[in-house]
């Protein structure tokens, strides 16, 4: 039996505090009752958005608003209520919209306005709970303010080399038109290829001594690999960095099968779904050696 949508007052009742994590949010400050905020809303240096944890209700002290899970989706995302029950029937109270939801938004049209070094406070958050060094980031990728339909958002951005962007930021995935390989060429020896954005991000700040001689492909899609063999004239070799999952398995098999130049490099993360997976453990171990060195101290 068909189970039944969600309705706003299932809706008010789930967790906002593990909503705003889903949206790349982290407390500065908490306590058992309460946790304290940047605000979602504007950029701030001094927290002063509140969620209680015995209500499950937020409060923003710059603005004198307030509300329930709805009430904070509505704003952030610019969406409906009825929209943003969509989004949460679509998966508990995650904020990621299921691909055929993104789909649809994104063949009404994305318009990129302005194009910035990274400065929203939302974003900055979403990079580090992702363990990617700002410097890294601002080197590479870019603020992308866009517009779909009536609504304005903002999203990390990687151009690639037809000047469309892949656009994240922690409750959508999407690009503009039109979608194509992003290319890192600095004349090097080797070559390196990832899937995705944050696979590119992740392999410069896990920096393996033969980054320094390689350049490096993104994808953006695996329906991008087999044009690869048009990149690799003038390498020594290729490196392959894809997911350690069904897809990537099987990619990578096809590829090393049509040229002596392809190498399979997932040895760095083997273990590991991708490379930001193994670059988050490997931070959140570094957290716990430090922990464990200052308490011995």
């Amino acid at each position: 039996m068909k189970e039944k949508r969600m309705n706003c007052e299932t809706a008010r009742n789930l967790c906002i505090l593990s909503a705003l994590a889903d949206m790349g949010h982290f407390p500065t400050r908490e306590s058992k009752r309460e946790a304290w905020f940047l605000s979602p809303f504007r950029k701030e240096t001094k927290a002063s958005f509140k969620v209680s944890k015995v209500l499950n209700r937020w409060y923003d002290h710059g603005e004198g608003v307030g509300g329930n899970l709805i009430d904070l989706m509505t704003r952030i995302t610019g969406s409906s209520v009825s929209e943003v029950l969509e989004l949460l029937d679509e998966g508990s109270y995650s904020m990621s919209p299921a691909p055929i939801k993104a789909t649809a938004k994104t063949k009404k049209g994305i318009i990129v306005g302005e194009v910035m070094d990274i400065c929203q406070p939302a974003l900055v958050q979403y990079l580090e709970h992702r363990c990617i060094p700002m410097a890294i980031a601002r080197s590479y990728v870019k603020e992308v303010h866009f517009k779909m339909g009536n609504r304005d958002f903002f999203a990390i951005g990687l151009e690639n080399r037809k000047g469309g962007w892949e656009l994240r930021n922690s409750f959508q995935k999407l690009c503009s038109s039109p979608k194509a390989i992003t290319y890192i060429k600095e004349d090097r020896k080797y070559l390196a290829v990832v899937e995705g954005m944050f696979d590119f991000l992740s392999l410069k700040a896990i920096g393996p001594a033969w980054l320094v001689d390689s350049d490096i492909v993104v994808l953006n899609s695996l329906a991008f690999a087999n044009n690869l063999k048009g990149f690799i004239d003038g390498y020594t070799h290729c490196k392959l960095l894809l997911d350690n999952d069904g897809a990537g398995d099987s990619m990578t098999k096809s590829l090393l099968e049509q040229h002596s130049k392809f190498k399979d490099g997932r040895e760095l993360f083997c273990g590991f779904k991708d490379l930001n997976e193994k670059l988050r453990y490997d931070h959140l171990m570094k957290i716990e050696k430090g922990v464990g060195l200052n308490h011995i101290l």
